[in-house]
């Protein structure tokens, strides 16, 4: 049968109609039927990124509209709900239900509980489950790393090496399952002072190890110190940021799922998302045998007074005012991407982000001119994109912060060499920034603002800048860039870098898991991830036994 073209037209002119009176019907309906709470819920659930088809990998992470933020063997969240935002648009993806002082209470009653059957698996077998958790995350390390990057903000392939740490570090831990433990120490029998007596040490868990997070690094942080927390016999509670309550969630359920394969209490890794509520209830909590703490410096403080108050052991890891010194001879090749890299990584997001860049006073007008032109070229987008290597602030208050920062420096007598501005462009993004001719003591230099702002210092001797190095509060990381080898190691020295990373010719950032991460001074003295820091999470007995038949005295003291 032919239609007319007339008749076509007329067909669809009734179909539209017909479409926008049912529309108007149902909009009617909804207005006269549903409560107001009902349709903003409704409304809402639209909106979740969560639901729609490009994000539906996060149901591959048991991801949903609605989370439960509490897991001790069993999943919950009767506390505030609170809906996690992406930094990139500012819209939100889910929505998670914190914990409850009550569930918070019986969750560290259940990790209790679990600790008296994970304290008596033995050392190597503990090490087999943290390789088998280290597996699970191998096989969600793509989704896992994209939402990093969406809720946390930083670019994908950091989002996927973020999740990478945490896998290295479940290696790590597995060959020192088999390792950990303390020497026979020489006992006074050796002078027949003593004989028939034996001296050793002897390490256990401290039971409980909480661990409360930062936003920036909601994977990896956690896994530096479960792994060998782990391995070490202790169970874990996590307080995760409260802006990156998914991840917490994702990472707890593929931890979770391992733990009961196995036919082990799920409270060895338990899991409680909340505020700060949450955070001084596990500061002031003597049930939690070492509490691990990473975030600012002003918050480690106060967790630092009541976690002593109690004389608890704590493990702080806080800010970082991190300095690259280059020298006349260093290798400029080397200089600029370095700077680059480590001051505009994660948007300047890191606790070892450089902040600091001192220049010999013979290099220092073409490094800045280098590094400025290198700053133009950075390719600034969606942080999923995997062309990006530049993303946005975690927050719109992290957006404020910047600006501040740039008032104040300009204030104290800085000039903009590039960047100072907020992009026109959906989300938390800003212009990587530069500024130069600030005294190396401004109040803003001393400062630790967590944005991508590097105060560019001139110097003109060696003294000098090992000086300005450690003059500020922090003591987290520090590099200089040259090739004379006695400079390197008076460097690295005790009269050089006051840090607890001290690098030669690499940035400031990016530290490997096999050496112990942490700084000094305000930075709070923590060690995380390798050499020695599982020392951190077990408890030391040094041990006298006896097996002769006569009681002799130490130092030969006669007592009859």
């Amino acid at each position: 049968m032919r239609v007319s073209l007339g008749r076509v037209r007329q067909l669809f002119t009734m179909q539209r109609v017909l479409t926008q009176n049912v529309a108007r019907l149902l909009a009617l309906s909804l207005r006269t039927k549903l409560s107001p709470s009902v349709r903003a819920a409704a409304v809402n659930m639209s909106t979740l990124l969560v639901n729609r088809p490009q994000y539906s990998w996060l149901r591959e992470l048991g991801l949903g509209e609605d989370n439960d933020g509490v897991y001790n063997g069993c999943w919950g969240g009767q506390g505030q709900v609170v809906t996690s935002y992406c930094p990139a648009n500012n819209e939100p993806i889910a929505r998670v239900r914190q914990a409850t002082m009550a569930e918070y209470e019986e969750t560290v009653q259940k990790a209790q509980d679990a600790w008296k059957v994970w304290a008596d698996v033995p050392a190597p077998k503990r090490g087999e489950i943290v390789r088998q958790i280290g597996d699970a995350l191998r096989g969600k390390i793509k989704a896992l790393g994209s939402l990093v990057s969406l809720e946390m903000g930083k670019i994908y392939v950091e989002g996927v090496g973020e999740v990478q740490e945490y896998v290295d570090v479940c290696d790590y831990a597995v060959g020192l399952s088999r390792m950990i433990g303390g020497p026979i120490l020489p006992s006074e029998s050796e002078f027949w002072l003593r004989p028939g007596h034996a001296l050793i040490e002897q390490w256990n868990p401290v039971g409980l190890v909480g661990i409360i997070t930062a936003f920036n690094f909601p994977v990896a942080v956690y896994g530096w110190n479960n792994a060998i927390a782990l391995i070490c016999g202790n169970v874990c509670l996590w307080k995760g940021a409260p802006t990156t309550p998914l991840t917490s969630v994702a990472v707890t359920r593929i931890v979770a799922e391992v733990l009961e394969r196995n036919h082990l209490p799920g409270a060895i890794c338990s899991m409680t998302c909340g505020g700060a509520d949450i955070g001084t209830a596990m500061a002031k909590d003597e049930r939690v045998g070492l509490l691990s703490f990473t975030g600012s410096t002003q918050v480690g403080k106060q967790v630092a007074m009541m976690v002593q108050e109690r004389f608890g052991r704590q493990l702080l890891e806080l800010g970082g005012n991190n300095a690259i010194i280059v020298f006349e001879d260093a290798d400029l090749n080397l200089v600029v991407p370095s700077a680059v890299f480590a001051s505009v990584g994660t948007a300047g997001q890191r606790c070892t982000t450089t902040r600091r860049l001192m220049l010999h006073e013979s290099v220092h007008d073409d490094v800045v001119e280098r590094i400025a032109k290198a700053y133009k070229q950075i390719r600034i987008g969606d942080p999923w994109d995997p062309n990006t290597l530049y993303g946005p602030l975690h927050t719109k208050q992290a957006v404020q912060q910047y600006l501040a920062a740039i008032d104040q420096a300009k204030q104290q007598g800085g000039t903009l060499v590039c960047g100072g501005k907020v992009m026109d462009r959906p989300g938390n993004y800003v212009e990587p920034t530069i500024i130069t001719g600030l005294p190396h003591d401004a109040p803003i230099v001393h400062t630790e603002t967590f944005v991508p702002i590097l105060y560019v210092l001139k110097f003109k001797t060696e003294d000098e800048a090992f000086a300005w190095n450690n003059e500020v509060k922090q003591g987290l990381s520090s590099s200089i860039f040259t090739k004379d080898m006695g400079r390197v190691f008076r460097w690295l020295g005790p009269k050089g870098s006051d840090c607890g990373i001290v690098n030669v010719n690499i940035p400031t950032s990016g530290a490997e898991i096999g050496g112990a991460f942490g700084g000094e001074k305000h930075t709070g003295g923590g060690r995380e991830s390798g050499s020695d820091s599982w020392k951190q999470y077990m408890r030391r007995s040094t041990c006298t036994i006896n097996y002769s038949k006569d009681l002799p005295l130490a130092q030969g003291i006669k007592f009859e």
